[in-house]
């Protein structure tokens, strides 16, 4: 048993899409599927989209590829690095899941390619 980390779930978001918003969302919802398993073993799951999204809003919006949009989306899950304790990294092809893999890597954090191998925190209680 170890103590609560924030872990980063990184896999395809954009990657594979051609930019369809549906293909998009279906993405989206694959990430957000590993967070409820992540949240029973004790830690906090975080997502880069669930942060960089509403920023990219509060900027005005831009299409994926567009200068705003590459201005926030792979930054803000570089940023989040710095506070995330692990990352779990979903299969897929993804370029930017691929980058945070080497940035954790880089800085010592923990990357787990599958659910079942992240353990489990001790009880708050």
């Amino acid at each position: 048993m170890t103590r609560s980390m924030m872990i980063l779930i990184a896999g395809p978001y954009r990657s594979g899409t051609g930019d369809d918003p549906a293909k998009m969302a279906a993405n989206l919802a694959s990430l957000e599927a590993a967070a409820w398993p992540i949240f029973q073993k004790g830690h906090v799951p975080m997502i880069g989209e669930w942060a960089a999204l509403p920023i990219l809003r509060a900027a005005g919006g831009g299409a994926p590829g567009s200068a705003t949009y590459d201005a926030v989306m792979h930054p803000t899950a570089h940023r989040l690095l710095s506070k995330c304790d692990g990352v779990l990294r979903l299969p897929g092809a993804s370029a930017g899941a691929d980058n945070d893999v080497r940035i954790a890597t880089q800085r010592g954090i923990p990357v787990w390619n599958d659910l079942a191998d992240i353990p489990a925190a001790k009880s708050d209680s």
